[in-house]
């Protein structure tokens, strides 16, 4: 895709972004329309419009975090609940909660379960053979179960009384999500600085041989992007629990439509990622209104048949 061609692309995806925020204020309990009251007017402003702005800022933290982790493994099938790291920061933040730990943020939790996660997958995915993208998935899939063991182990042994809430946490839930003011302008200066990195990017995806021959230092970048996909995945668990798949449709769904360098990508990901999220979570608290459904079942109800069409066509190229 063409320069000249990407920005109607990406002003479409504006357009996208903004039309889903004002679907999710006009539609609730199952009927579109207009506030007509003060009453319905505060319902707007306090509840439907953060939950659509949190909806926004985590559908974009893990679309780019996605994106990363695909750059990372050269490899489409790469997100970051596949591969552990969502399992990984929810733990944390729930054995952070379990044992009253109020003094350390859960965002901090978050962070080192995803980054703790993070190593055990790129380390024992490597071993001691040659880089292999095939074992790192595999080695990913295998410590997300385990994460998801401990996370049932906790709930178990946790309070009855707080279960339902915990469960609609880990399964992907906004009904609670709340962020400040700050949270949108940092995740568009967040997409900005990783665009300033698109050019290490685009030769990382090329390989890592390819990587050091243009000058390129590949373990100080895989490094770099360890860190920064696992930050953005625990600050995407800290507002929503564990919200699967997004990171895995929406890099490749953007890579089909303004083509693979990240210049681009990035924030179209970011923009369609963000709106994708607050376009489920509506349909999610209305689709069997007056119930609301966590976010995350149709996120997977929609990426589950997505990577299995993806794992397919991957096996056919090899």
């Amino acid at each position: 895709m063409t320069g000249r061609s990407f920005w109607p692309a990406l002003c479409a995806l504006m357009a996208v972004a903004a039309g889903s925020i004002v679907l999710a204020l006009a539609l609730g309990n199952g009927s579109f329309g207009w506030p007509d009251s003060a009453v319905d007017w505060q319902i707007v402003r306090e509840i439907r419009l953060p939950r659509a702005l949190a909806a926004l800022a985590t559908g974009s933290l893990l679309a780019l975090a996605g994106t990363l982790m695909q750059v990372l493994l050269r490899n489409p099938l790469a997100d970051p609940y596949v591969l552990g790291v969502s399992g990984g920061a929810a733990a944390f933040s729930l054995a952070g909660m379990l044992l009253g730990l109020s003094l350390l943020p859960i965002e901090l939790l978050a962070f080192v379960g995803a980054l703790v996660s993070s190593v055990i997958v790129f380390v024992l995915g490597q071993g001691s053979g040659p880089w292999s993208t095939a074992r790192m998935l595999l080695t990913g899939v295998v410590v997300a179960a385990g994460w998801g063991a401990l996370i049932s182990l906790m709930l178990a042994l946790g309070d009855d009384q707080s279960l339902r809430g915990m469960l609609f946490w880990l399964m992907g839930d906004l009904s609670y999500a709340r962020i400040s003011g700050w949270w949108l302008p940092g995740v568009a200066a967040v997409t900005v600085l990783l665009m300033l990195r698109a050019r290490s990017l685009n030769i990382l995806a090329a390989g890592e041989t390819q990587a050091a021959l243009l000058g390129e230092d590949p373990r100080r970048r895989y490094t770099e992007i360890y860190v920064a996909a696992s930050a953005l995945t625990a600050l995407a668990v800290s507002i929503a629990g564990t919200v699967g798949f997004v990171g895995l449709i929406v890099p490749h769904l953007m890579r089909l439509v303004v083509g693979a360098d990240h210049r681009r990508l990035l924030p179209a990901a970011a923009l369609f990622g963000g709106a994708f999220l607050v376009l489920a979570d509506t349909l999610a608290r209305n689709l069997f209104s007056p119930r609301q459904l966590p976010v995350g079942v149709l996120t997977a109800l929609i990426g589950v048949p997505l990577f299995l069409i993806l794992l397919n066509r991957t096996g056919r190229r090899k």
